[in-house]
């Protein structure tokens, strides 16, 4: 691998540094103040912005998830406090920035021009890490990453995600896990669902997670369990072959993440969520994604923190397995 460090060099002045050392407050946002990508050459793991929220079913403002989470995010620093590790020594980090959407209003379109970008990423070898958009976006990516192998999955949310077809579309953002373990992109054995919760119409998306084979961890079961027997789960469940892990802030209870287009209380806390991203540590994870910020509902701001600190998390998680360190 060449050199990890990060070095912008500006086209006025000359003058190199490390733009994720520079002061927060300063130049363009990027995703953790990572530089912002020339080529795919020079990268090993890809920070992405998914602004897509048109497989909502209720509230839209998802969209703008990605443009607030890179504000947010330069309140990242490097040096994980727990692990003493810096994944920006350790990989080359760069934002790609974000999917460009031709046709937002066809659903099937949009799905296809993300399938394509995060193709392009795999073709490339590169990890990818995105920030959402709603939950639909999750199918796509699955897709291209499960293609050869299907995935195992960890999975953080209030919701199961595997609903049928919502309005006459199967791409919503309540089905993203049964089209991909339909599709055999995921193997719904090595699949753990955290945080589950809230009332429904009808049973479905539970009765399609546990008769496909899927493990549901209800909140109440996530209460007695505790974050320790939880992840003991997790690594029981998921194994040591590729997994992807996506993380929906509605999973955390909306008195920490209260701009979410579907929030639900009762939730998991950011501390448990945490704790819960650290116990990932040492698993094969070769991609991830945080979803379902919707600025419009949180005008403090403090969801987008959120969304940028499980990034973080996540991307810790990843630049490990991609470093072998």
């Amino acid at each position: 691998m060449s050199d990890p460090k990060h070095e912008w060099t500006s086209p006025v002045t000359g003058e190199t540094y490390e733009p994720h050392l520079a002061l927060r407050h300063t130049e363009i946002a990027t995703f953790m103040r990572a530089p912002l990508a020339r080529s795919l050459d020079d990268v090993d793991i890809a920070l992405v912005g998914i602004p897509f929220d048109g497989g909502v079913t209720h509230r839209p403002g998802a969209r703008h998830g990605p443009r607030e989470i890179r504000n947010m995010s330069t309140m990242m620093r490097s040096n994980h406090h727990v692990t003493r590790f810096n994944p920006f020594e350790a990989c080359r980090i760069g934002d790609v920035g974000d999917v460009r959407f031709e046709n937002i209003y066809n659903l099937d379109e949009s799905i296809g021009s993300i399938e394509r970008f995060y193709r392009a990423l795999a073709d490339a070898g590169v990890t990818p890490l995105a920030a959402g958009g709603d939950h639909s976006v999750t199918y796509p990516i699955l897709k291209v990453l499960g293609e050869k192998e299907p995935l195992g999955l960890v999975h953080i949310d209030a919701h199961t995600d595997t609903w049928g077809p919502f309005q006459g579309s199967k791409f919503h953002h309540g089905a993203p896990f049964r089209l991909a373990c339909d599709g055999g992109h995921i193997d719904p054995k090595r699949t753990i669902q955290i945080g589950i919760r809230g009332a429904q119409n009808t049973t479905e998306g539970w009765d399609y997670s546990r008769e496909s084979g899927m493990r549901v961890v209800f909140i109440e079961e996530f209460e007695d369990l505790g974050v320790t027997g939880v992840l003991e789960e997790v690594r029981r469940v998921v194994g040591d072959r590729p997994a992807y892990v996506s993380f929906d802030v509605d999973g955390l209870d909306p008195v920490y993440a209260p701009g979410t287009g579907t929030p639900e209380v009762g939730g998991i806390t950011t501390r448990e969520a945490l704790r819960l991203l650290h116990g990932l540590r040492g698993m094969n994870l070769i991609g991830g994604d945080v979803v379902e910020v919707a600025p419009p509902y949180d005008p403090s701001g403090n969801t987008a923190l959120v969304g940028a600190t499980l990034m973080y998390e996540i991307l810790c998680l990843l630049a490990e397995v991609r470093s072998g360190k």
